[in-house]
């Protein structure tokens, strides 16, 4: 009975710290694991017995969010001209990237930058086989790998996210600027 009480409260202070972690990196990249402890109701020892290292909550914070965005963009219908379907995954992608660009930014700050693009090894998945299917339909570019579109791809949304953070652009124009780049970048060449 005592195991299973400390396994219980141990799940329990697990959430909590994983919730307050989200929630403080989200407003802040920089939040301390001190502040993280408190927003979660535990003690840093609590924490770090959970988590021996700032970078290994980081990690699981991110690996939540990842998830929780594959749970998005799996929904969504990739079917029909190859076009159509980047337009309908970037709206819901940006949509992640804005909502989690704060966390992005304690990812890469954190993790080696090996890990973050593991981390996104399904979403990049997702549109490798978007591209490498408008490749076979003559709608994008082939002289180009299908890894540097992909990263093409990647490097856009997060420069939205910049652009977003200096104030040079909105929330709301990002999306329609992301497609318009990606659009034209994967346009075969004449």
């Amino acid at each position: 009975m005592v195991v299973t009480t400390r396994r219980a409260d141990a799940q329990r202070n697990i959430a909590a710290i994983l919730t307050a972690a989200a929630e403080c990196l989200g407003r802040n990249p920089s939040a301390s694991t001190s502040e993280i402890a408190k927003a979660a109701g535990v003690g840093r020892v609590t924490l770090y017995g959970h988590f021996p290292s700032r970078a290994e909550l980081v990690d699981a914070v991110f690996v939540q969010a990842i998830a929780a965005g594959e749970e998005t963009l799996g929904q969504i219908d990739l079917t029909g001209d190859p076009r159509a379907a980047l337009g309908r995954l970037i709206e819901p992608s940006w949509q992640l990237v804005d909502q989690y660009r704060s966390l992005l930014i304690a990812a890469q700050e954190a993790l080696p930058a090996g890990r973050v693009r593991d981390l996104h090894a399904d979403p990049m998945a997702r549109v490798e086989g978007l591209i490498e299917r408008g490749r076979a339909e003559g709608l994008f570019r082939s002289d180009l790998p299908t890894s540097w579109l992909v990263s093409v791809m990647h490097n856009v949304m997060h420069g939205a996210a910049g652009e977003l953070q200096a104030g040079r652009i909105t929330s709301d124009q990002a999306a329609p600027y992301i497609t318009a780049t990606l659009l034209a970048a994967y346009a075969p060449p004449d």
